[in-house]
C-alpha cells in the first residue's frame, strides 16, 4: 500500500527532480494546491492571486522510505527561512509549505520544524506552512517530469 506527501518549495520543476530520485517513491506529479482557485492553469497561479503553490505530490512505499526520511529531504532541498520566493522565483505561488494528508502527517511535520528550529541549521526562523491538503490540480503535461524531458542534471 502506497501513500501520498504533498510538498511546495519553489519552482516544482527542481524539487520534483529531487524526490523521484528517492528510493521508495513510486510516482511524483506537479501541480497547484493551496488555494481557493478551480482549475488553474500554470498562467493563473503566475499570477499570484490563485493562493496556490507549486507543489509536488509524492506517492511512496512507507516500508521502502518513511514519510519523516521525506521530510528531511524536502528541507534540504529548498531554503525554508525565505517567504514567498526560492532563488529568483517570487511570490506566494513559490512558498514553502507542507501539506499533510493525515493527523501523522500533520504531527511530524509540525515537530520536523521545531526540531529544524531548534537545529539552527538555516540560522533564522523557518516560514514553512504547515496545512491540510486540498485539491490537487495536476499540472499541464509539459511540467511533469521536466528536467528530465529536458535532459537537465539536477
Amino acid at each position: 500500500m502506497t501513500e501520498k506527501a504533498t510538498f511546495a518549495a519553489g519552482c516544482f520543476w527542481g524539487i520534483e527532480a529531487a524526490f523521484r530520485r528517492i528510493n521508495g517513491v513510486i510516482n511524483t506529479q506537479v501541480g497547484y494546491t493551496g488555494g481557493d482557485y478551480e482549475n488553474p492553469s500554470y498562467e493563473d497561479v503566475c499570477s499570484g492571486r490563485t493562493g496556490h503553490a507549486e507543489s509536488v505530490e509524492v506517492e511512496f512505499d512507507p516500508n521502502l522510505v518513511s514519510y519523516g526520511n521525506l521530510l528531511n529531504a524536502f528541507w534540504n532541498i529548498h531554503e525554508p527561512t525565505s517567504k514567498n520566493r526560492q532563488g529568483l522565483d517570487i511570490g506566494s505561488q513559490y512558498r514553502s509549505a507542507i501539506f499533510y494528508h493525515t493527523e501523522e502527517q500533520r504531527e511530524k511535520a509540525i515537530r520536523s520544524k521545531n526540531d529544524m528550529n531548534a537545529s539552527d541549521k538555516f540560522g533564522r526562523e523557518i516560514v514553512t506552512e504547515i496545512e491540510p491538503a486540498g485539491k490537487f490540480y495536476r499540472a499541464e503535461e509539459y511540467h511533469q517530469c521536466y528536467y528530465d524531458k529536458k535532459g537537465v542534471i539536477h
